[in-house]
């Protein structure tokens, strides 16, 4: 059951492998444009593991930036995963804690959407499965991230190419993934114009932060959804 659970997570995983591997080797590219050489791009792949605060840091260690205000500015953009970690939680209790340790090590996007529809659905999240899930995206991520930094150079301006909408239209199709949830469009709505005004206001990358902050504060002030419960019958004994 294990094995079965395991590979059943491999083949979950391989659609989101596919479709995020170019953002490996765009991470590649970016980091030996920057400075870094392909064992460093490749280390803080393997290392780090955040996608999107991968970019930021890359962005920022290549404008002479503080190292207090990098740690800072990826701990903005990762703070969804401190929501992520809290909300499967409940699903992940029979862990152990060497189990829970690489759960939360290998917790990115797709990682967290697809194991909180499993669990909706009635499915067991098993170690097994999570790890299968995991494994699939996380290590040819390391390889994409190889091929970029030594092959990155050829690409040239990935915007010239159309690449830099690639990441939005992603996270979009994550969303897009909860849009049966009660509440979920003036959540959504809500977050994302606090998001922009941030942006515009504060800047990036807090405007993350500050748009899953007022998403979370209007979930906690709408009502709960109704439960619709079957009524109760009595069946008298003659």
């Amino acid at each position: 059951m294990t094995k079965d659970d395991f590979w059943q997570g491999v083949r979950g995983g391989f659609p989101v492998m596919v479709s995020a591997s170019p953002f490996g080797a765009l991470f590649g590219a970016l980091a030996v444009d920057n400075g870094f050489s392909v064992f460093d791009a490749v280390f803080m792949s393997a290392t780090v593991y955040a996608g999107a605060s991968q970019m930021v840091g890359i962005e920022l260690f290549g404008h002479n930036v503080q190292p207090w205000l990098i740690v800072l500015s990826v701990f903005a953009v990762n703070f969804r995963h401190i929501l992520y970690s809290a909300s499967i939680a409940r699903h992940i209790q029979h862990f152990s804690g060497l189990q829970k340790f690489f759960t939360f090590f290998l917790l990115v996007d797709p990682q967290y959407a697809e194991t909180e529809k499993r669990a909706e659905r009635g499915e067991p999240v098993t170690f097994a499965w999570y790890l299968g899930f995991a494994m699939i995206i996380y290590l040819p991520w390391q390889f994409m991230t190889m091929l970029g930094a030594i092959f990155g150079q050829m690409i040239g301006d990935p915007r010239a190419i159309g690449l830099d909408v690639l990441l939005p239209i992603y996270f979009m199709g994550l969303v897009l993934g909860f849009r049966q949830r009660d509440n979920w469009l003036p959540v959504v709505a809500v977050s994302s114009l606090a998001s922009i005004a941030a942006l515009h206001f504060v800047g990036s990358p807090w405007h993350v932060s500050i748009g899953a902050v007022a998403g979370i504060l209007l979930a906690a002030c709408l009502p709960l959804p109704k439960r619709h419960e079957e009524p109760v019958t009595l069946e008298h004994e003659v």
